[in-house]
């Protein structure tokens, strides 16, 4: 018996895959949950586990070769297993002899033997579809809607949920072809990476007594879904053509004729506890897509709005005296990571904190005179990230990271900016801030706050910083200190700008004053270390021609 590993879909956009590392050989034996290779995606290079106990009899993909998403990444099981059916099967010839393992010493064949699946899932005429891992830092996800129902046909490229990760919330495509038998999480709900997400397959088929074989097999380890040989597998099933699938249909009393209405979760969450239909409500935001805001704004008819101000007013009657009262609210997938890396931060790093005025007198002059005669409007925080990135340049040992048994001192900038978002907080990465201009820098920020509030960011736009900032200047805050964005050694919190007395040339004057904070990991920064990129920090913003010349 021997099963077929495909190549996985990763990411949302993944289309196919690199195999930048292959962590087994031919004849190594496997178990479930062992890590098998590198897959490079177009996102990240991301590890993938094996979710199978056997023999790695046959390698699809080399290393360093693309393949696309579904193709034969790999074949595991008994050694000396006859694997060219399976091979032939998928349109590909028979392997090579260096490529089978019948030719080669099997001393872990008994090893293979007492790890074998307990129960053979392949008698089963349907996949399982496991919640997926959309994120690096993702260890559950929520359902934020299904759009495929119970014995609705579905077809591999459809659209069968959106998932809420940590950073943000995707589509999810189905790979498979057949009936959706069973959904292992209900809208709203969320479950931990690998749980049963749904079940695709042929009609007829016995799905408690797969959901049973599934969890005693124990494969639930891996960073992906179920792969196995659809064609052996699945029955066909209708096409599209002749037998179209039902309306999509997101959770009553939602509705839609004409196609999946665009919405945010949050939006379709706030309509169905308000009672309102989606296609009632205008999108305003990117092609046409329903916002927060739209459900808040959205005034229902005349007849509706009577109902709804009796029943306010029948409240307030009930209620004539003041009265306590409190909402609980779910704790979103994204703030779940935010309290856990920052609580991780806070209590591992031993954070100190260094503070700095800094005289924006000469900023501001220059910031009006690249704004006068360029198209793009820099802000002070752009200003403020190319500083960071020249003088990180100037002191590596601020732009490093602990990494335990080794401290990694960075030679590129990637800074990462904190955006404020509905949910909590996001910080996407500008790379190679040191490099680029105030109007490169100005650009990519926008692009960046504008995905983030639309929750387009990828994994791609937040991994991978070397250096944070925070400014919270434009909320008027003067000062305050930030907890270090793991795996960064420090992180900056910038100020407002505040016209304050200072002393010049001996005389009292009026100065625009900006006052920062580098929170430092004492770990890896000391005091006079940190001191020294501050004031040279401080210097290129006091004097930006040093920085932009």
């Amino acid at each position: 018996m021997a099963e077929i590993v495909r190549m996985p879909k990763l990411s949302d956009t993944m289309t196919e895959g690199v195999v930048a590392a292959w962590h087994k050989k031919l004849g190594d034996p496997v178990s479930s949950g062992d890590l098998l290779a590198d897959i490079e995606t177009d996102k990240a290079t991301m590890e993938f586990e094996s979710f199978y106990d056997g023999v790695l009899l046959h390698i699809g993909v080399e290393q360093g070769k693309s393949a696309p998403v579904n193709e034969i990444l790999a074949i595991i099981g008994e050694a000396g297993t006859d694997i060219s059916s399976l091979l032939n099967g998928s349109g590909e010839t028979a392997a090579p002899a260096t490529q089978e393992v019948k030719s080669e010493p099997a001393p872990a064949q008994p090893e293979t033997k007492t790890a074998a699946p307990k129960v053979d899932l392949s008698k089963f005429n349907a996949e399982v579809v496991q919640m997926p891992k959309l994120s690096d830092t993702m260890t559950d996800g929520v359902v934020a809607a299904w759009h495929k129902k119970v014995g609705d046909a579905v077809a591999s490229g459809d659209l069968l949920a959106e998932i809420e990760t940590d950073k943000a919330t995707m589509e999810f495509e189905s790979f498979y072809d057949g009936v959706l038998l069973h959904i292992g999480v209900e809208q709203g709900s969320s479950a931990p990476v690998n749980s049963i997400l749904a079940i695709i397959g042929e009609k007829g088929t016995d799905v408690q007594a797969l959901i049973a074989a599934f969890k005693d097999k124990d494969t639930v380890t891996a960073d992906s879904k179920v792969v196995e040989d659809k064609k052996s597998t699945v029955a066909p099933v209708p096409t599209k053509a002749s037998q179209p699938a039902p309306a999509v249909q997101a959770a009553a009393p939602k509705t839609e004729t004409n196609g999946r209405i665009i919405a945010s979760p949050l939006a379709k969450k706030m309509a169905e506890d308000r009672g309102i239909l989606l296609n009632a409500i205008q999108g305003s935001g990117e092609n046409g897509r329903i916002v927060r805001r739209d459900v808040e704004s959205y005034v229902p008819s005349a007849a509706a709005a009577a109902a709804a101000a009796a029943a306010a007013s029948q409240s307030t009657a009930v209620s004539s005296g003041l009265a306590e009262s409190y909402r609980d609210e779910t704790v979103s997938q994204m703030r779940k990571t935010i309290a856990r890396r920052l609580s991780e931060s806070k209590f591992t790093a031993p954070h100190f904190y260094l503070n700095v005025d800094i005289n924006m007198d000469n900023a501001m002059a220059a910031r009006k005179t690249i704004n006068a005669k360029g198209e793009a409007k820099i802000s002070f925080n752009d200003m403020v990230i190319l500083a960071a990135g020249k003088a990180l340049k100037k002191h590596p040992n601020v732009n490093s990271s602990w990494l335990g048994d080794v401290i990694r001192r960075n030679d590129h900038v990637h800074i990462g900016v904190a955006v404020a978002v509905e949910d909590g907080l996001l910080v996407p990465v500008v790379r190679f801030a040191d490099s680029k201009s105030l109007q490169q820098i100005n650009t990519e920020v926008k692009e960046y706050a504008q995905k983030a509030k639309d929750k387009k960011l990828q994994p791609s736009d937040w991994e991978g910083n070397t250096f944070t900032i925070s400014n919270l200047g434009m909320f008027g805050i003067d000062s305050f200190t930030a907890i270090i964005n793991t795996p960064d050694s420090c992180i900056l919190a910038v100020g407002g700008i505040k016209e304050m007395p200072i002393a010049k040339n001996g005389q009292l004057a009026v100065g625009n004053i900006m006052k920062v904070t580098l929170s430092c990991d004492h770990r890896v920064v000391d005091g006079a270390t940190g001191a020294a990129f501050l004031q040279t920090f401080k210097a290129y913003l006091e004097d930006p021609i040093l920085m932009i010349a």
